[in-house]
């Protein structure tokens, strides 16, 4: 019995360690299992807008609606399910999105290894892991002498951009804000149905009558998203209404209604306005709250230009450049590519990653990359000390006692800590208000509280709302957030408080405060607060300063030199395109403000980023096509580019570039600025413009330094028949020389786009260490007529970096063209 007993516990015993070794492999299995991730794979074969070399210009484009196009779809369709079914694993892959217009192609979500596979499948040519896509984060149009000048040609506010389509991706829209309100007191007169066919598609917060004249088109791409992560159906809204309000934000900016009020938190900050009032909105949400992918991009700008939309304003987009392939040739700016030669003008925010060089994430010249400056309007504070000392900070906040300075007792946040209180003893609860349980009601109640900047703030896990939560929660009167010497000067923004607040972010200034803290407060031996008699009040921050103060480019705003690859070795294009207002920007919201808890409830922030810079210059496109409704989109860009100015009105100095620290300035370069700050009025009407298509574009791409003809094969379709001399003679309204040796002829050539003759003079200023001859020095241009300009580089001196010149052609009809050079003299003799 005993040995029955025996064998059966060991019988149990040997099936309890065998079930566990089963489970550990079946853990080591999973464990071993690849995680699937989003590819975007492009094929052989023309997509519908191109089929059969379909013409290239958006006047003539292929009706998608055919049966031709729509059969044709079809096919691709077919083509793309029979790669994926022929060459994956079953159940390995899911197939989110064709691309058929402009891209012929798909998106997947699956495994590395299975995306090998691809790799080598007949006709595929690219296949490219989903790099995900980030946002690139009025009184504007005064700034720019909008309403005194273009809005004057186009017959004022009433009829700016009438007749054009703006297309957005980005996080969607609120429908009901009142900058995009249709006023049936003021129909639209122009008739886009010719040109443009979108759709309304319905969802949480956005029913049918949210497309209303105003908002033509709305759709959403949300296949990526919900392939990549876990949706919150709480703000992840699976419609067109934008729970962020970044989307909403751009869209205004180019395209809002004239004269809407901006109030928030009950104070009137004034009208904003779009840059082009009258033009229609085209939706196209591909970016949510918790994730947004390079995937739905792509397919909302293939639905876009499917539409028909005029402009295609990109406000998203990578961050990081490609890390296997030319930057010219990723899927992102490949399909931009495809949206210019169907026709668009595409812009796109240059990125946030300044004030360091080769930072631009925009590189190709068939796309509009939109640096950002301030301008000249500001939002002061200011802090009020017992002794009369009054010290500059930031805020947009009411002042702390009525419209006048009241004084109230000043409180250091680490002298109001509870001394019994059970909590962590780290600095959000000790001295960056983040608790209302660490503080002392009594100590802080009806006082003025001293905030600090510190570990918490610095590493991202800190807010101004939580500060603002404590002060709500304990009755604060107002609220200081200082600056750490042990962290240094830190950035601050002005944002809308509903307590009075000031940033004080320089680290003198808080040394200055916190010197008169401790000469007014009294403390006993073991250093308690026994008495405050430190008094302050905070000054009224909601009132915009008007000053002759030069614009600056923005110190987040990315920087060229333009590069080609990972190893951001530079190319010859220069990068950003054009400079534009970027910097504290007033435009439309959405009240749930999903990722900004601190703008919850308000229905217009005031923003900053290349982001805020991009829908500026597309609303002026806008305003340039409905004036020259023929013209193309290099057109339109060369008229925006040789109009700019890199001067300042005020003083005539070339623009100023913020730097790394607080309140450092130096002076910009096109690197910077581009071809300089935007000027719309003298924009519509160039004189000159220089114009390049997508078989130039080409030719540039097959006669960059080292590029393979199969690879451009591979990635567009095209073999490289006509190539450029060099890179540098791609006829854009820029000049930049990578690496000059010896001596470079570049070619310009300029088009007359008004109606009448007019003489140019020309004169160049060489950068330095080069020489510039130009033929002809002068020339008369008939109506419509053609003019090439010879442009001889000589080296007469290497530098150890880029040098910068501008050429200039003055008319006799009061045109000034002006053309940035940007070069690199590397050696004297060839």
């Amino acid at each position: 019995m005993r040995e029955r007993a025996s064998s059966i516990s060991f019988i149990f015993l040997f099936s309890l360690k065998m079930e566990a070794i089963f489970i550990l492999m079946i853990l080591f299995t999973l464990c071993l299992a690849e995680e699937r991730h989003l590819f975007l794979v492009m094929l052989e074969g023309d997509p519908v807008a191109f089929l059969g070399g379909s013409p290239s210009h958006k006047d003539n484009r292929v009706d998608p609606n055919s049966e031709v196009s729509k059969a044709h779809a079809k096919r691709l369709v077919d083509s793309h399910d029979q790669i994926l079914q022929s060459t994956l694993e079953r159940g390995s892959y899911s197939k989110l999105y064709s691309f058929k217009h402009i891209l012929n192609g798909f998106a997947v979500h699956t495994t590395p290894s299975q995306a090998s596979k691809l790799k080598h499948a007949q006709g595929v040519k690219l296949v490219e892991r989903d790099r995900g896509a980030r946002l690139m984060t009025t009184y504007t149009p005064q700034f720019l002498g909008i309403p005194q000048g273009v809005w004057t040609q186009g017959g004022g506010e009433r009829n700016a951009g009438e007749g054009i389509v703006i297309g957005f991706v980005d996080t969607g829209i609120v429908p009901t804000h009142p900058s995009f309100a249709f006023d049936p007191l003021r129909p639209f007169t122009s008739n886009i149905s010719s040109h443009f066919s979108g759709a309304c598609e319905t969802g949480p917060r956005f029913p049918a009558s949210s497309c209303n004249g105003k908002i033509v088109s709305a759709r959403f791409f949300s296949a990526g998203a919900q392939a990549a992560a876990t949706l919150n159906t709480s703000v992840d809204f699976l419609s067109p209404f934008d729970a962020v309000g970044h989307g909403s934000h751009v869209a205004s900016t180019a395209a809002g209604n004239g004269g809407v009020p901006v109030v928030v938190n009950g104070f009137f900050y004034g009208r904003a306005s779009g840059m082009a009032p009258r033009a229609r909105i085209a939706v196209y949400k591909a970016v949510y709250p918790t994730v947004a992918t390079l995937t739905d991009v792509v397919s909302a700008i293939d639905q876009a230009v499917v539409d028909g939309v005029d402009i295609l304003t990109l406000s998203v987009g990578p961050d990081e450049p490609p890390e296997d392939t030319v930057t010219f040739l990723n899927i992102f700016d490949i399909v931009m590519l495809f949206a210019r030669r169907a026709g668009i003008f595409v812009v796109q925010a240059a990125g946030n990653k300044g004030p360091g060089p080769s930072t631009v994430v925009s590189y190709s010249p068939w796309a509009v990359g939109v640096a950002a400056s301030s301008t000249d309007r500001s939002y002061p504070a200011c802090l009020l000390l017992g002794n009369g000392h009054k010290i500059g900070g930031v805020g947009l906040s009411g002042p702390s006692f009525g419209n006048g300075f009241f004084l109230h007792k000043l409180v250091l946040a680490k002298d109001a800590v509870k001394t019994n209180g059970s909590f962590p003893k780290t600095p959000s609860y000790i001295e960056e208000c983040q608790y209302p349980e660490a503080l002392d009601p009594n100590v802080v109640r009806g006082s003025i509280v001293i905030c600090t900047f510190s570990e918490g703030f610095f590493n991202g896990t800190s807010s101004v709302t939580s500060i603002i939560y404590t002060a709500k929660a304990l009755g604060f009167v107002g609220f200081l957030l200082v600056a750490n010497p042990s962290y240094g000067d830190f950035i601050a923004e002005p944002i809308p408080f509903d307590v009075s607040g000031i940033l004080i972010p320089k680290v003198a200034d808080v040394k200055v405060i916190l010197h008169y803290y401790e000469e007014h407060t009294r403390r006993d031996e073991k250093e308690f607060v026994r008495r405050f008699r430190a008094k302050a009040a905070i000054g009224e921050g909601r009132v915009a300063s008007l000053k002759d103060k030069e614009p600056a480019v923005s110190r987040f705003s990315s920087r060229g030199p333009d590069f080609i690859d990972a190893n951001r070795n530079p190319t010859d294009v220069l990068k950003p395109d054009i400079l534009a207002p970027g910097h504290q920007v007033w435009a439309a919201w959405s009240p749930i403000s999903a990722s900004d808890p601190i703008l919850e409830g308000l229905n217009f922030a005031l923003l900053s980023g290349t982001s805020m810079a991009a829908p500026h210059v597309a609303g002026i496109a806008a305003l340039i096509k409905q004036c020259n409704p023929l013209w193309t989109p290099s057109m339109i860009m060369s008229a925006i580019a040789t109009t700019a100015t890199k001067y300042d009105a005020n003083n005539g100095q070339v623009i100023m570039a913020e730097g790394f620290g607080i309140g450092s300035l130096y002076p910009s370069t096109p690197f910077e600025f581009g071809s300089g700050l935007v000027s719309p009025k003298r924009a519509i009407d160039p004189g000159l413009v220089f114009s390049s298509g997508y078989e130039d574009y080409i030719a540039f791409l097959c006669s960059l330094p080292g590029m393979n003809p199969a690879t451009i094969k591979t990635a567009l379709g095209e073999s490289c028949k006509n190539l450029l001399t060099h890179p540098a003679n791609l006829n854009l309204p820029s000049i930049t020389i990578s690496a000059l040796i010896g001596s470079r002829l570049v070619r310009r050539t300029v088009k007359n786009v008004q109606g009448k003759p007019e003489t140019y003079l020309c004169a160049v200023l060489p950068p330095n260490g080069t020489t510039v001859s130009l033929n002809p020095p002068w020339f008369t241009i008939a109506p419509q007529g053609t003019q090439e300009l010879d442009l001889q580089f000589n080296v007469t001196k290497a530098m150890d970096d880029f040098s910068f010149g501008e050429i200039v052609l003055t008319g006799s009809l009061n045109h000034i063209i002006r053309i940035p050079l940007s070069v690199y003299p590397i050696s004297v003799s060839n």
